[in-house]
C-alpha cells in the first residue's frame, strides 16, 4: 500500500495541475478527500472492534486500486472526485504518503494485539521502516515518467502507466493481507447484540488527543496534500525531480523509524514526541523560504528524518493507553478531529497559494505546529505508558543501610 500512496501522491497533483486546477481547486479536492478519509476511519475504527482487523486490510486495497484505475481511464471531474476521495489520493501527498490510509485504525490495532508492550515501540517503528521502504519505491517508480519532457500524448500515456502502476500494486497488498493470520478475541457477552459503542474507558485520552490533534490536524491540511503541488509551482520541477527528492528522502529517513523505540527509553515517549514535533514545526519555515528547490529538499529532508521517529511513537503510545477492548475505536477516533481540520483548512491554503504567497501557508502551518508540540507535552507528560512505569520501578533507590 505505501509503494502506490507513495507514487499516487506524487502523480496525482500534477495530473490535475496538467488538466488546468488552480490550488483553490486542489483544495476543493483535498477537503473532499480528507472529509471522507474521517467518515471512513471512524466506520472502520468501530467496526473492526466487532468484526476484526483483517477484513478492511484485504478491503481498503482492492478500493484504492478501483480508484486508481478510474484515474487512468476517465477524465471526467465528478468521477476524479469521487475516485480520489475512495482511494484516499491527496491524504499525506508528501514522502511519508506511504504511511496513511483510511485503514489504519485497524491495522495498528492488529500490530498492538500481537505485541507485547516491551517490543511496541520496537515494532511500531518496524512497520514505519517497511512503509518507508514502500514508500521509496513508489517514489522511484515517479521517477521513471518525466512529464516535462514528453509531448502532452505522451505525458497522457505516462501518467496512465502511473496510475494502472498504483492499481497493480493495491492489488499486491490486498492479496498478502489475505494471508495474516488474525488472533481470536473473546467476545463480551452481549456484544453481538448492540452496535459499535463510543470508547467509555478511554474518554479521558480521546478528549486530550481531540484538542491536540485538531491543531496539528489545520497545520498538516495546509501543507500536507499541497506539498507536490507547492513544488511543482514553486520551483518549476516535475515528477522525476520530486520522485527523486521523495525516494532521498525515505531512503535515508528509513534508519530514524528504527531508532524510535532507543529514544523511547532513553527521553520517555512523550517528550520524545514533543520534541520531534516541535523540531519539524521549526524546519517548516526555512524549506518554505529556501530560494532554490536543492535547499528546500535539504530542509525537508531533514525534516523528514526527524519526523519519522515520532511517528511510530506516537501511534505506538495511543494504541498502549487505550483500553484493549476500545483500541481500533481509539486509533480512529483519536484522529477524527484532525482529520476534520484537514477538511477544512485546504480551501485556505489554496487560496493562499494562488492569491497571497507560496511561502504563507507553509509559516501558519509551522506556528500551528510549535503550538501543537507544546500541548502534546502539557496534556501528556504526567500519563506514562505501563512499560516506562514498569522501568522506574525496576530503578532501585539509594539506601544507607547503616542508617
Amino acid at each position: 500500500m505505501s509503494a502506490g500512496r507513495a507514487l499516487a501522491g506524487i502523480i496525482v497533483p500534477i495530473y490535475l495541475a496538467e488538466l488546468g486546477f488552480s490550488g483553490f481547486r486542489l483544495g476543493e479536492l483535498f477537503v473532499l478527500v480528507a472529509l471522507v478519509s474521517a467518515v471512513m476511519s471512524t466506520l472502520i475504527g468501530l467496526a473492526s472492534d466487532r468484526i476484526g482487523r483483517k477484513p478492511f486490510l484485504v478491503a481498503l486495497p482492492l478500493l484504492t486500486a478501483c480508484a486508481a484505475v478510474a484515474f487512468a481511464t476517465v477524465r471526467s471531474l465528478p468521477v476524479l472526485f469521487i475516485a480520489a476521495a475512495a482511494g484516499s489520493f491527496g491524504r499525506g501527498a508528501g514522502a511519508g504518503a506511504g504511511a496513511i490510509g483510511p485503514y489504519q485504525p485497524a491495522e495498528l490495532a492488529l500490530v498492538t494485539e500481537v505485541t507485547p508492550d516491551a517490543s511496541r515501540n520496537s515494532a511500531f517503528g518496524r512497520l514505519q521502516f517497511g512503509s518507508s521502504v514502500g514508500a521509496l519505491a513508489g517514489s522511484l517508480l515517479a521517477m521513471l515518467g518525466n512529464v516535462h519532457a514528453m509531448s502532452p500524448q505522451a505525458a497522457q500515456g505516462a501518467f496512465r502507466a502511473a496510475f494502472i502502476a498504483t492499481a497493480a500494486v493495491s492489488l499486491a497488498a490486498a492479496a498478502l493481507a489475505m494471508r495474516i493470520a488474525e488472533p481470536k478475541r473473546p467476545v463480551r457477552e452481549g456484544v453481538r447484540k448492540h452496535r459499535p459503542h463510543l470508547p467509555s474507558k478511554s474518554r479521558n485520552l480521546l478528549v486530550r488527543l481531540w484538542a491536540t490533534n485538531s491543531v496539528n490536524g489545520l497545520a498538516i491540511g495546509m501543507i500536507g496534500p499541497f506539498l507536490t503541488y507547492w513544488f511543482y509551482r514553486r520551483y518549476g520541477v516535475g515528477s522525476a525531480e520530486i520522485g527523486l527528492l521523495y525516494a532521498g528522502v525515505n531512503a535515508i529517513s528509513m534508519t530514524s523509524t528504527l531508532s524510535a523505540s532507543g529514544l523511547a527509553r532513553r527521553w520517555g515517549i512523550v517528550r520524545t514526541v514533543a520534541t520531534v514535533r516541535i523540531l519539524t514545526a521549526i524546519l517548516i519555515v526555512p524549506m518554505a523560504l529556501a530560494p532554490s528547490f536543492l535547499l528546500a529538499g535539504i530542509t525537508y529532508m531533514i525534516r523528514m528524518m526527524i519526523q519519522r521517529a515520532g511517528m511510530p511513537l506516537r501511534q505506538s503510545y495511543v494504541l498502549a493507553m487505550a483500553d484493549p477492548e476500545e483500541r481500533s475505536s481509539v486509533a480512529a477516533l483519536s484522529n477524527l478531529p484532525s482529520q476534520v481540520a484537514m477538511g477544512l483548512s485546504p480551501l485556505a491554503s489554496g487560496y493562499m497559494l494562488d492569491e497571497v504567497s507560496l511561502s504563507m501557508p507553509f509559516e501558519i502551518a509551522g506556528l500551528l505546529q510549535l503550538v501543537n508540540g507544546v500541548m502534546y507535552w502539557w496534556f501528556f507528560r504526567n500519563m506514562p505508558p505501563a512499560e516506562e512505569i514498569a522501568a522506574n520501578e525496576e530503578i532501585p533507590a539509594d539506601t544507607d543501610d547503616s542508617a
